[in-house]
């Protein structure tokens, strides 16, 4: 089955320039042209990624992807028509998003985008038996769960994959490049900032102090490893 696409833009010609680009390249494509709408069209039609623009009447984009992942962890690829800042990315994080573009987005990038983050939503079909459990952190990635200090942590597919790349080569650095590979895909070789600026966001959620990290340690200039807890 085609994967399905819900487009939450209120740019009525940007949003049927989308829709016609997706549509041709297989995807069913659902179009939404403002915030609430979109939300109602998620809950009715089960789409397997949404693109949501964060400037949107009704509900904002960013409070529809937060609607969105208390529910459900399908991919959320936010759209923003100015330069988005870390702080910004951050936030949308928070929310719950798994990518920005800037627009107006090129189709071949834009293309490879949604290949890259339905691959990784997907990628729990083919994920190993592994486990990682301390005192304070508890992975399982056949289980798809995370918990710190008893307490589970939901994460983003993007954030879930980050997390089982560490725990699959625990004590290896891994350097910017390979995480972008394995994470991201190729598609993302020159989106150096992202394995930072994720590994700032993914600190936050599993680490006791993100300023003082015990798990996830830079190897400055070269990427990150992921380092074993006994208490």
């Amino acid at each position: 089955m085609d994967a399905r696409v819900l487009i939450v833009e209120d740019d009525k010609d940007l949003a049927r320039l989308l829709q016609i680009s997706l549509s041709r390249g297989g995807y069913s494509v659902h179009v939404a042209g403002d915030g609430r709408t979109g939300f109602r069209h998620f809950v009715d039609w089960k789409p397997d990624l949404v693109m949501l623009d964060v400037d949107l009447p009704e509900l904002d984009g960013l409070e529809v992807c937060q609607r969105i992942r208390d529910v459900s962890e399908v991919p959320i690829l936010m759209m923003t028509g100015h330069a988005v800042s870390e702080p910004e990315i951050a936030r949308g994080l928070d929310m719950g998003a798994d990518e920005y573009m800037l627009k107006p987005l090129g189709n071949i990038e834009l293309a490879a985008r949604i290949r890259a983050l339905l691959r990784r939503s997907r990628s729990d079909e083919i994920e190993p038996v592994v486990t990682y459990s301390d005192p304070y952190l508890e992975v399982d990635l056949a289980a798809r769960y995370v918990r710190v200090n008893g307490v589970e942590v939901r994460l983003t597919p993007t954030e879930f994959k980050l997390l089982a790349t560490f725990i699959r080569h625990p004590g290896e650095v891994l350097t910017f490049e390979k995480l972008l590979e394995i994470v991201w895909g190729r598609e993302y070789t020159s989106e150096h900032h992202y394995p930072r600026i994720y590994v700032s966001h993914l600190r936050r959620k599993i680490e006791r102090d993100a300023q003082q990290p015990e798990y996830l340690l830079n190897e400055y200039g070269v990427g990150y490893r992921f380092t074993t807890r006994e208490s």
